[in-house]
């Protein structure tokens, strides 16, 4: 005599499904935005890989963008576990150099998702009006708590975590984002090939002239 499955069961078994398919959609889009370039990223070239209609992504996803910010909260785990892995001193302010140097280091590891994460602006239309942007919450956490030990301890220049937060973030990322663009060495007369040292070498007087 065979038994019916139950309706927790069953509930249970599509909820189980639903999730794999996600991680399958979202997979896909990642593989595609790294090895093909963010623009060739669309529902139905993301459905044609998976060998399903358009349709059943919509089941899922309302739009590109929904999708495109999955992806990119996958991309900041990814940052988390950098971090983590690579932020060992117990020094704050010698973490901070970690920090920075594995911030950057990810950037150019993973150009790609860098852009997704915080310079194209497609995965923040999937929040509405006055939503949190949750996504960035681990690393501007990480940056946040070290800037606000080293201001305790004495050991930079700011008094203020918030505006030492977002200092610190905002060098880092702005030659970052003008590297990736392409600008820097247009504009600076260096090689594109020495950029990285550059950029490197700046970051690192930046976070010499905070230092107390």
């Amino acid at each position: 005599m065979h038994c019916k499955p139950s309706n927790v069961g069953i509930i249970e078994r599509k909820e189980r499904e639903k999730a794999e398919m996600r991680r399958r959609i979202v997979d896909v889009a990642a593989k595609m935005i790294v090895e093909e370039g963010y623009e060739k990223v669309s529902i139905r070239n993301i459905a044609d890989k998976i060998e399903y209609s358009p349709a059943t992504i919509y089941l899922y996803y309302k739009d590109k963008d929904q999708l495109l910010y999955d992806v990119q909260t996958d991309a900041f785990a990814t940052l988390s576990r950098e971090f983590q892995t690579k932020i060992t001193e117990a020094d704050p302010f010698k973490r901070l150099e970690q920090l920075a140097k594995a911030y950057v280091d990810f950037s150019r590891e993973h150009p790609e998702l860098y852009d997704l994460m915080f310079i194209i602006k497609a995965p923040m239309n999937a929040l509405v009006e006055e939503e949190k942007w949750k996504n960035g919450d681990p690393a501007y956490d990480a940056l946040f708590y070290l800037m606000k030990e080293c201001i305790d301890k004495k050991l930079v220049k700011f008094k203020d975590p918030t505006i030492a937060t977002l200092s610190v973030w905002g060098f880092a990322h702005g030659l970052i984002s003008l590297h990736l663009r392409g600008r820097c060495s247009k504009v600076s007369r260096v090689s594109e090939e020495d950029m990285p040292k550059v950029v490197d070498e700046a970051i690192r007087e930046y976070l010499r002239m905070i230092k107390l």
